[in-house]
């Protein structure tokens, strides 16, 4: 692995990259007789990308309130742009594991790349880790004023105008295609009672999202003026 290209400095200890790497799969245990996997890593690693961007956005944004800087690192550090970072730097190509890599799904990506910053936080500590996230994903990736029109959940965002204007919300499964190659549901969105939207996914997540995207274009006007 070449390891210098990825993180950007030569590493000093191996051992917390290989672990970064390894999937419970395995089997491995550690000196101590613990469970080695890329999981541990990745829960330092999370903790570790969102205090650098929590930091960055209290910096730059010096008149934000908790709410809009909350709402902000979820933008920068969401699942969706964890995964993208992570196939980027193909980081899957790595993974050490018992388990046919096509059969991971598209969260391995994201899951690694936040195991690679808990083993980079081990092994040199935070300023490493501060650079390694500022060249990865501040620096190209965080334009705030950009930042503040994307919109990561319309199911959030739907939730959320329908409970600020008090009306009422249910998403309904109405059809659960089993005869299909890939399971797939179809979800209704109604909103005080009438159907916005339907949508069909390989998920009842996925369709209740899609389902929500095309009701917030739908009532765009009125979402955006309320």
């Amino acid at each position: 692995m070449d390891l210098t290209s990825i993180i950007g400095f030569r590493p000093k200890n191996l051992n917390y990259y290989k672990k970064a790497f390894t999937h419970r799969s395995l089997n491995k245990k550690d000196e101590e007789g613990n469970a080695v996997s890329f999981e541990r890593m990745e829960f330092l690693g999370d903790a570790m990308l969102s205090a650098v961007i929590a930091s960055h956005l209290f910096k730059e944004v010096p008149g934000g309130n908790e709410g809009y800087l909350t709402k902000m690192r979820s933008k920068i550090v969401s699942r969706k742009h964890l995964n993208e970072l992570g196939k980027d730097l193909n980081l899957i190509k790595h993974i050490q594991t018992n388990i046919a890599k096509d059969q991971f799904g598209t969260n391995i990506h994201g899951n690694l790349f936040e195991a690679l910053i808990g083993a980079i936080y081990l092994d040199r500590g935070y300023p490493y880790v501060k650079r390694f996230i500022y060249e990865r994903v501040i620096d190209p990736y965080v334009d705030i004023e950009q930042l503040e029109g994307t919109v990561i959940s319309y199911k959030g965002l739907l939730i959320e105008w329908c409970q600020k204007e008090k009306k009422e919300f249910s998403f309904e499964v109405y059809e659960d295609t089993g005869k299909d190659e890939v399971k797939h549901f179809a979800v209704k969105l109604r909103i005080e009672g009438r159907v916005v939207a339907k949508a069909r996914a390989t998920s009842k997540k996925k369709a209740e999202e899609k389902a929500s995207k095309r009701s917030f274009y739908a009532l765009q006007n009125k979402i955006e003026s309320s």
